[in-house]
């Protein structure tokens, strides 16, 4: 016996059937929001939000949807801590995440 599955792609909004719907995330008072859309919908959506878009203020990407840099904590740099690891014979990368081992030993030093 042969089965074939068969997916339906329906836009949230219309509830219209389409190959060109795209899952969209938003964020409004602390909790995240997923819809389905169609082109024509989502730009009834971006239509909507862009004022306020516009005027808001960015304060980063919410959890799962995306990288985000993070505002400086208090202590000492990256460039700081690199500095310090390779006076100290540690290999680290000029870029990127320093190793928590050499936080770590950085810390215990000072």
């Amino acid at each position: 016996m042969a089965q074939k599955v068969v997916t339906v792609y329906t836009d949230d909004l219309t509830g219209t059937e389409s190959d060109e719907v795209s899952t969209h995330r938003f964020s409004l008072n602390g909790v995240q929001y997923e819809i389905d859309l169609t082109p024509e919908s989502y730009d009834k959506l971006d239509e909507a939000l862009r004022p306020f878009i516009e005027k808001g203020r960015k304060t980063g990407r919410v959890k799962g949807t995306g990288s985000t840099r993070r505002a400086p904590a208090d202590g000492p740099s990256a460039e700081e801590v690199r500095a310090w690891a390779r006076k100290n014979g540690y290999e680290v990368n000029d870029r990127g995440r320093v190793p928590r081992e050499i936080h770590t030993a950085f810390e215990a030093a000072h």
